[in-house]
C-alpha cells in the first residue's frame, strides 16, 4: 500500500467510488486550492498493474484566535475489500503527521456511535473517545 497526498482532480474522480457521491469537478478542484485543505489517497496494486485508489483521509485546518490550529479529520473512507488490514489506521496517522508538521495542537473527528469500522480506526491510530461531545447539524440545502 501507497499513500500519496492528492493534488488533481482526475485523482479524486477516479477515487470517486470511495465517496459518498459522485465527485463534483469544480467541488474538487476548490477543495484542492483551498488552503488548509488535504486529502490524501492510499493506493494498492491493481490486476493490471496499475495503482487502484482503496482509500481516503481528508482534513482541514481550523484556527481560532484563542486556541491556534487544529486538524479536523473531516472524513476517512475505505474500500469495502479492504477494511480491516490498516489502511484506514495509516491514512489517520498520515494526516496526524501532517498536522504535526504544520503546527496544529491536536486532530479530532465526529464519529456515529455505531460505526464500529470507524471507531476502530480511530482507536488504533491513538484516538481517544473524550466522552464530551454532541454534534449539532444544520442542513441548508
Amino acid at each position: 500500500m501507497e499513500i500519496r497526498r492528492a493534488t488533481t482532480v482526475t485523482e479524486l474522480t477516479a477515487a470517486q467510488h470511495l465517496f459518498d457521491h459522485p465527485v463534483r469537478p469544480e467541488w474538487a478542484e476548490r477543495f484542492l486550492t483551498t488552503a488548509g485543505h488535504h486529502l490524501f489517497l492510499a493506493y494498492e496494486d491493481g490486476a493490471d498493474g496499475g495503482d487502484v485508489p482503496v482509500g481516503f483521509v481528508s482534513g482541514v485546518e481550523t484556527v481560532h484566535p484563542d486556541k491556534g490550529t487544529e486538524m479536523f479529520l473531516y472524513e476517512l473512507g475505505v474500500g469495502e475489500p479492504y477494511r480491516r488490514r490498516g489502511i484506514g489506521r495509516a491514512l489517520v496517522l498520515r494526516l496526524a503527521g501532517l498536522a504535526r508538521e504544520r503546527g496544529c495542537y491536536g486532530m479530532w473527528v465526529g464519529v456515529d456511535t455505531g460505526n464500529d469500522v470507524a471507531l476502530a480506526a480511530y482507536r488504533s491510530a491513538g484516538g481517544k473517545d473524550d466522552g464530551t461531545c454532541t454534534v449539532m447539524t444544520w442542513d441548508f440545502t
